[in-house]
């Protein structure tokens, strides 16, 4: 017997659409703007051939009451209330008067923030039941694979989607292809609400980026294969081979679009995903480790004209917090990860918070189908490293690193990522203090839709992958 799959069910029931669906092209780096027209998908957004068809599940006015506010930015509001309508945030504050049709929710002794949101994870990718044939994440058949995009394995059936968002809060979370090439291809930003197809998770107008990875991982892997790169510098060189490229590519077009002529160029997928990056539209985030390749990597870059947005893992990032300030670049770090590889070993837990005091931009994330939903929890761990030091970190300065910086990372904080009028409603209600681990989410809005809530049985979503024997988990 086939059991009712309620993530499918919501998503097959739920499609009437309110709001225009449309989103806001901002990139969180000083690059240079593109050019607005390239080589079919080259640019990713005006010639997108997998366009987003996302809309927002239908949501009624809702004004949340007597909880203490964590808005995304650094702001705390003891006693306060959020009204939002029309999927949007309409008012935030202390005493805020329903009208008409407002559902009212009283919160006494809860805490109210933005979603949660995570720059590197695998879900859909490397999704639930972890069985070879889910493996799609990763094409290791060359060290560089730009041409590959992560949308392209999103299963929107993973679980893990809803346990990010019922026990973590999560309401929108980038999909990165894995780290074993130099150029692994393009990550997508989806929002994380229940889809039947990827192109109704994709977050409307948010920027694609290029995963890159520098370090252990595409030395060890291709250098098991008998080929180049089976060294750090190795791994420099292709890159730098493939930037050259990349740029002759470049060159051609733009010179094609300016003078025009009979015939294109010819069109290369991988160059086209680099010519985005080159042009500024396509945000590169990069696995690195280690404080001295991260300084060479933001030399090459400066080298070939593209930009880093955010090195991720980063658990270096403390020794260079100046440096990355001064390029603009920001961290995507762990709490407390280490030892696990050579490269690994010389974390810290306060990473995080050093990066923070010295001006940097951080953030933490998950890049694990449990850490995901624990976020929370992760970012309380650092608040303790950096108390031990001496480091003060306020609960309300924390919830940064888990919104506004996040979303300036993937270029969409002009959107999300807080609790500011205009923005869309993607607002989580806590039990209790956010950063205690006996609390989770009451309630979870995403675009002013409640998609969660812990004491309505049909807003708790099961699915057919969950443990348990036949016949258990449907919806009645």
């Amino acid at each position: 017997m086939i059991r009712t799959l309620t993530m499918v069910a919501l998503a097959a029931g739920l499609v009437a659409c309110t709001g225009d669906g449309k989103g806001v092209r901002s990139a969180a780096t000083d690059a240079p703007k593109g050019k607005g027209k390239g080589p079919g998908a080259g640019k990713g957004y005006d010639h997108d051939p997998f366009p987003s068809t996302y809309r927002a599940y239908p949501g009624r006015p809702t004004l949340v009451t007597n909880v203490t506010i964590f808005d995304g930015e650094g702001g705390r509001i003891d006693g306060g209330s959020v009204l939002f309508q029309g999927g949007k945030i309409v008012e935030v504050g202390q005493s805020i008067a329903p009208t008409d049709g407002v559902t009212v929710i009283d919160g006494q002794g809860k805490w109210v923030t933005p979603g949660v949101i995570d720059v590197h994870s695998h879900l859909g990718d490397y999704p639930s039941p972890g069985v070879e044939a889910n493996s799609d994440g990763n094409e290791m058949t060359g060290p560089v694979t730009a041409e590959v995009w992560a949308e392209h394995s999103v299963w929107p059936q993973d679980p893990g989607f809803a346990r990010a968002l019922t026990n973590g809060g999560v309401t929108t979370l980038q999909i990165l292809p894995g780290s074993a090439n130099l150029m692994g291809g393009r990550s997508v930003t989806l929002k994380n609400v229940y889809g039947r197809t990827m192109q109704a998770m994709k977050f409307p107008g948010a920027p694609y980026g290029l995963k890159m990875a520098c370090g252990e991982n595409p030395k060890r892997v291709y250098g098991a294969k008998g080929r180049m790169p089976s060294t750090r510098m190795g791994n420099i060189a292709v890159d730098r081979a493939t930037w050259l490229k990349a740029r002759e590519y470049d060159r051609k077009w733009d010179k094609y679009e300016a003078d025009g002529g009979d015939e294109p160029p010819a069109r290369d997928l991988a160059m086209d995903t680099l010519r985005g990056v080159l042009d500024g539209e396509i945000l590169v985030h990069n696995h690195c480790y280690r404080a001295d390749e991260m300084a060479i990597v933001m030399d090459m870059a400066q080298e070939m004209g593209y930009k880093v947005t955010a090195f991720h893992h980063a658990v270096e990032s403390y020794k260079i917090a100046d440096l990355l300030k001064a390029r603009g670049v920001c961290s995507a770090v762990w709490a407390d990860w280490y030892g696990f590889k050579m490269e690994s070993y010389d974390a810290i837990g306060e990473n995080l918070a050093i990066l923070d005091q010295q001006g940097a931009c951080a953030m933490i994330h998950s890049d694990s189908e449990n850490g995901i939903q624990r976020l929370n929890q992760e970012v309380a761990k650092v608040i303790a490293s950096a108390r031990r030091v001496g480091i003060t970190v306020t609960p309300e300065h924390a919830w940064t690193w888990l919104a506004i910086n996040p979303a300036r990372a993937l270029g969409i904080d002009k959107v999300t990522g807080s609790l500011k009028a205009g923005k869309m409603a993607d607002v989580v209600l806590w039990n209790g203090d956010p950063f205690s681990v006996y609390t989770r989410p009451q309630m979870v809005w995403v675009d002013g839709a409640l998609l969660y809530d812990a004491n309505n049985p049909k807003l708790r979503p099961v699915s057919d992958f969950e443990l348990g024997q036949p016949g258990e988990g449907d919806v009645k």
